[in-house]
């Protein structure tokens, strides 16, 4: 008899991230942004894995960089990688592998919309798929693939830097599409693994009222991507009208709702400190990154109307895969302990939620790193198990603070 995977037994299960951003384009004013490289995780990579399984994880949210693996088109380096491999098979931790999270390699001129985006990420992951065939498990296309579509067409914050409704649709295309076909690659190459698709998550509060037009579009386009992808985009869509007057052909929806990839679990991604949009009266903001709308710290009840949301949407078992609080240890420890509550809560009322994963192992660096000259010590950001402290000769140590003591206790409870 073939085992129940592990989505449907009855454990909830932990999990911690290792912060994976990867955006290497360097631009006049513009550093390359590897959190991998500023966290040094490189050089201590294997201390971090076993970081993660000291505090009790089962599972860890881990990213693969791909413009180190794929240096050149149709070239190809698993040095490194092997490595890292190798480690979780030797470990009774789980790999959830995200293969991109917000870059493309260097060499892929047009970034998302390059005409051949969808197909040089599949070629990628379906490289992945066969070399660790029965070794990786568990992947996720793209992380947040929203977020992704806003920073890189919307706000002009990315590569390759659109903007405007234009902008957002011409990257969402390739994005979308991209996901269906390094789904379809993986399973063409590895027909067990499984697929978690992780979405950001958007809440919108304060004077809803007053922009009912503007809110009603943007709840509706929180679900956009993953709408597309599962082939739920159809003529009834409240959005079809805007990806038609945006760019959209009636080909490209037709190929949207006849090409899908079905996640097997949806991740749910979640900040008290960030995912909640306010509205105000009288003000009118671009969106861009250095005008977006304040945010209001929604709690555990935001916590709990998205993950709820986003399970009745789609009818499938719902997985926190990321949630964190920057702050002090004793605010991380507050939020830990309320999320967990929160997510014990939803289970007991039926909400099929199958995992938690704290974000991250690590503190990490805030992405205004790659617009400014500071030092990284300047944008590192406090949320963490394990804290960065950087010497006189600039290696950033890891430094276990209650935090983990704390995420070791409701792992192991």
């Amino acid at each position: 008899m073939t085992a129940s995977p592990w989505y449907r037994d009855s454990r909830l299960h932990f999990a911690l991230g290792v912060e994976d951003t990867f955006v290497p384009q360097e631009e006049p004013g513009r550093r390359a942004l590897d959190e991998y490289e500023l966290m040094q995780h490189y050089r201590f990579w294997e201390l971090d894995l076993e970081l993660c399984e000291q505090a009790g994880a089962t599972l860890v949210r881990w990213g693969i960089p791909w413009y180190r693996v794929n240096p050149a088109p149709g070239e190809w380096d698993w040095s490194w990688l092997d490595e890292v491999i190798d480690w979780f098979d030797a470990h009774r931790i789980d790999l959830v592998a995200d293969l991109v999270h917000y870059g493309t390699p260097l060499w892929l001129e047009g970034e998302f919309t390059a005409p051949d985006y969808p197909e040089r990420v599949a070629e990628y992951a379906a490289a992945v798929a066969e070399r660790y065939r029965g070794r990786i498990r568990h992947y996720t296309p793209a992380n947040e693939p929203l977020l992704n579509v806003m920073y890189c067409g919307e706000f002009g914050h990315w590569p390759p830097y659109l903007t405007g409704d234009s902008g957002f649709v011409a990257v969402l295309k390739g994005i979308s599409r991209g996901i269906v076909l390094t789904q379809r690659a993986i399973a063409a190459a590895d027909p067990d693994a499984d697929f978690v698709h992780v979405e950001a998550s958007f809440r919108f509060d304060g004077e809803t009222a007053v922009h009912a037009a503007t809110v009603e579009h943007l709840r509706h386009r929180a679900y956009l991507v993953q709408d597309l992808v599962m082939g739920r985009v159809d003529e009834a869509h409240p959005l079809t009208p805007y990806l038609r007057a945006h760019g959209f052909t009636d080909d490209e929806l037709a190929w949207a709702r006849d090409n899908t990839a079905q996640p097997d679990v949806v991740g749910v991604n979640y900040y008290p400190q960030h995912s909640t949009e306010l509205f105000e009266e009288g003000v009118t903001l671009s969106g861009g990154p250095g005008e977006l709308r304040p945010r209001l710290d929604a709690g555990t009840d935001g916590l709990k109307e998205v993950l709820t949301a986003f399970a009745e949407r789609y009818g499938r078992p719902v997985f926190l895969t990321e949630t964190g609080f920057t702050g002090t240890e004793d605010e991380r420890i507050a939020w830990l302990r309320a999320s967990v509550d929160a997510v014990a809560e939803l289970r007991a009322d039926g909400v099929d939620v199958v995992g938690y994963t704290w974000w991250c192992i690590t503190d990490m660096y805030e992405w205004t790193y790659r617009h400014s000259d500071l030092p990284a010590r300047e944008h590192l950001l406090r949320m963490g198990l394990w804290a960065l402290e950087e010497d006189a000769e600039g290696v950033r140590h890891r430094v276990r603070t209650p935090v983990a003591d704390a995420f070791r206790q409701v792992a192991e409870g």
